[in-house]
């Protein structure tokens, strides 16, 4: 058989050129998971935040770059004399100009799936499915195809493959801080897609031009050597089953301990950023490892075996990582330090030995379609393990259960390749480790709930209510000590509830996001709720007695929690009432109804997705679907954000709804922005609503007008300067809001606000 080759004589490549083509293979690396960030977040804007979108996504990515590497193995195998520095700059540039198409791709999107909820719905999955493997398909293919070449790139000039897979995955790990902490927040989402663009054809040129003077020797077109070394071993047929479980059990622990490490460092993108980080530098030393291994004549087996027991070991680790971790106020450049620190401390050792499986295996063919079958096996493996642990496993058996099975898959593979000089005891270390991770399981879901232990003794848990693991979030019911009963969603407490029936604690602001919208409403008949909650909103506005209300929650497993927050008193069983489990803001677009009422109480707005329910192009959205009356309520959370991004989501409100006043809930010390349709108007002069004496409320209209500290003049002063929040600039996930709410504690934020809110309660009680 001929196999596509190169002069391998190192001789012919000085270390300079060495250098630069493991430089180009980091930058690729980089530019590649920069493009998955932007996919990723195109596609929640153009679908919706969905688990199901999430998965669609990643599944794609991944199948597409399976499918990429194993044509292109194909492709090079009978072709004598390939240039595959040529071939592998033709790919990244092809990379970069799809990347220019992204947003205009990405419109197509949203423009065909509003088109297709309109008129047949119920085929929406599947177009989902169409659109986006048409969006991301050639960019995906090209990803995979530069696996083989690389083989071949590493064969002409003498490194590694193992070498030059750990820089690609090095510059992964850069390319998800680099998109996340300077690109989206410095340049916004369009000119980040340049910058990325850019990288990828800056080194499909240099690519090129190092091609010219390193043309491939048709002499050389012979076999080309293995690089094996010392501890080189030919598993022939089980090389694909290692790179099958290795691929599948990488990526279900990202998704189990990455459920539990969220609990700990919460939903913000960042977060996310630093912990995929930290994975993926594990991933890179596990390949840089490989020619040492080899040399030191190290089984892989014995690697893989070491890699299970690490697996349960880390669990019980990474279960309790919420009661090491820094407060909920400590968010300081140290605390994300400390973040990464902490996950690469629980999560390094198990992906690090993992990692080496793949790059080894690869590094000792010489075949390029059994480079690319290799890789594109590995490829679909970690496809069907993130689906799985999403949709089959955290729901069935729990994220440490999860962990404690791939932990006792990875050590069975690893005994049956490994030499049987070293099974028994790498089988009874495994046993030991998984006995370890058995007895100490902290019990989460049934014993524990994570973010509670860091809490007062008052607020501590008493009792969990319910528990749910599914393929998007964790929620949970629990009653505290002191009788509060809350709904903990990955950790963060989204609402809680006081069960003596107290009508001015601390979430009396969500009776009043129902009562205040409706109120100023001549005649509310239609309304919407955008996030369920416990339920408290949803229930203030069912008691303003609309002929219907619409409930949207992005999690249906809210909706199973509600008979346990009496303040509900049942809303979801109202005739009038219909609840949907969807993306907000998905929904506004994809709905044709019209409604008079819209309100919504998000989670924090520098959580992963938030950004969208806050942005100009939401309200803009909202608009289109509220009657001429329509009056819409959105929470400011002051002690979340900082007072320019608080400033900045006012602004937002009222660059759509110029007739927009600020009500400040003195309970909870949070505010309510309400908007009219009436731009010529005068919100909060009048009360409609109050004619409706058959209704029970907590309060009078002199008192709630007591509470506007903002009138639509007011507003526009205090707006001044601030900049508007918007699709692209994503100013709360990921801009500076998201470094404030690191720099100080909650109290601390809150009085910063309180500073800059004060002259104009002043200024009214004058």
């Amino acid at each position: 058989m001929t196999v596509a080759t190169h002069d391998t004589n190192p001789r012919t490549w000085g270390l300079p050129a060495r250098r630069l083509v493991c430089g180009l293979v980091l930058l690729s690396g980089m530019a590649a998971l920069s493009w998955e960030v932007m996919w990723q977040l195109q596609s929640t804007l153009a679908l919706g935040v969905s688990a199901w979108g999430a998965a669609l996504t990643l599944a794609l990515t991944m199948g597409g770059m399976c499918v990429g590497a194993l044509g292109m193995g194909a492709l090079l195998r009978h072709r004598r004399a390939a240039q595959p520095l040529r071939i592998y700059a033709g790919l990244e540039i092809v990379v970069g100009l799809c990347g220019l198409l992204l947003p205009y791709a990405f419109d197509v999107v949203e423009a065909f799936d509003t088109t297709i909820y309109a008129t047949m719905p119920s085929q929406a999955p599947l177009t989902h499915i169409l659109s986006i493997a048409a969006v991301l398909g050639v960019p995906t293919l090209c990803l995979g195809a530069t696996l083989p070449v690389l083989g071949l790139m590493a064969r002409q000039c003498g490194v590694s493959l193992a070498t030059l897979y750990g820089f690609n995955t090095l510059g992964a790990a850069g390319g998800v801080l680099l998109a996340g902490f300077v690109l989206i927040p410095a340049l916004g989402l369009a000119q980040a897609i340049w910058f990325i663009a850019g990288i990828n054809i800056v080194v499909g040129l240099c690519a090129w031009m190092l091609a010219a003077g390193h043309a491939p020797s048709e002499a050389a077109a012979t076999e080309a050597p293995r690089a094996q070394g010392g501890g080189a071993q030919d598993f022939g047929r089980l090389a694909f089953l290692i790179v099958f479980v290795t691929g599948f059990a990488t990526f279900v622990l990202e998704v189990a301990w990455f459920r539990s490490l969220t609990a700990a460092f919460f939903s913000t993108t960042e977060a996310f950023a630093i912990m995929l980080a930290a994975v993926l530098l594990a991933l890179a030393l596990g390949a840089a490892a490989v020619p040492l291994l080899k040399r030191k004549q190290v089984a892989l087996g014995v690697v893989l075996g070491l890699a299970g027991i690490f697996i349960l070991l880390a669990t019980p680790i990474i279960e309790r990582i919420d009661t090491r971790s820094a407060s909920t106020a400590a968010y300081s450049f140290i605390a994300f330090m400390q973040w990464f620190g902490m996950t690469f401390y629980a999560t390094g050792a198990p992906m690090l030995l993992l990692g080496v499986a793949l790059p080894w295996i690869l590094d000792d063919q010489s075949d390029t379609r059994r480079w690319g079958a290799l890789y594109g096996v590995n490829a679909l493996a970690a496809m069907i393990g993130a689906v799985c642990a999403a949709w089959v496993f955290l729901p069935a058996i729990g994220f440490a259960r999860t962990a404690w099975m791939i932990g006792g898959l990875v050590t069975i593979v690893a005994l049956v390749i490994m030499p049987r000089a070293y099974r028994v005891r790498i089988g009874l270390a495994a046993l030991v480790a998984l006995a370890v991770a058995v007895i100490f399981e902290s019990g989460i879901g049934r014993t524990r709930v994570q973010g509670m232990d860091r809490l007062s003794d008052d607020r501590k848990l008493a009792k969990i209510l319910q528990f749910y693991e599914g393929p998007d979030v964790t929620v949970t019911a629990v009653e505290d000590k002191a009788g509060r009963r809350s709904l903990y969603i990955d950790g963060f407490s989204a609402t809680e509830q006081e069960t003596d029936g107290d009508k001015r604690g601390v979430e009396h602001y969500m009776q009043w996001m129902g009562h205040l919208p409706m109120l100023l409403h001549p005649d509310p008949k239609t309304a919407l709720v955008i996030c369920f909650g416990t339920g408290q909103t949803a229930n203030a506005l069912r008691r303003e007695n609309p002929e219907s209300l619409r409930i949207v929650d992005i999690n249906k497993n809210v909706f199973k929690l509600a008979p346990h927050f009496p303040a509900n008193e049942g809303v979801l069983d109202d005739p009038r009432v219909k609840a949907t489990a969807m993306d907000g803001r998905a929904f506004v677009r994809r709905t044709d109804e019209k409604f008079d009422v819209i309100t919504l109480e998000p989670m924090p707005p520098t959580f992963a997705g938030v950004n969208a329910l806050y942005s100009q192009e939401f309200y803009k959205a909202a608009r289109a679907r509220m009657t001429a009356d329509g009056v819409i309520a959105q929470w400011m959370p002051f002690h979340l954000v900082s007072p320019r991004y608080s400033a900045a989501i006012a602004k937002t409100m009222q660059s759509v709804f110029p007739n927009s006043i600020m009500w400040f809930d003195y309970p909870s010390q949070t505010g309510i922005i309400l908007g009219s349709m009436d731009d010529d108007g005068d919100l909060g002069r009048e009360w409609p609503g109050f004619m409706r004496h058959d209704i029970e409320r907590t309060m009078k209209r002199d008192e709630v007008e007591r509470w506007i500290i903002m009138d639509r003049e007011a507003m526009a002063r205090y707006t001044d300067g601030a900049p508007v929040i918007t699709d692209n600039n994503q100013l709360l996930s990921y801009g500076e809001a998201a470094h404030d709410l690191r720099t100080g504690r909650t109290m601390d934020r809150l009085k910063a606000n309180k500073a800059v809110i004060e002259p104009f309660i002043e200024r009214r009680d004058q």
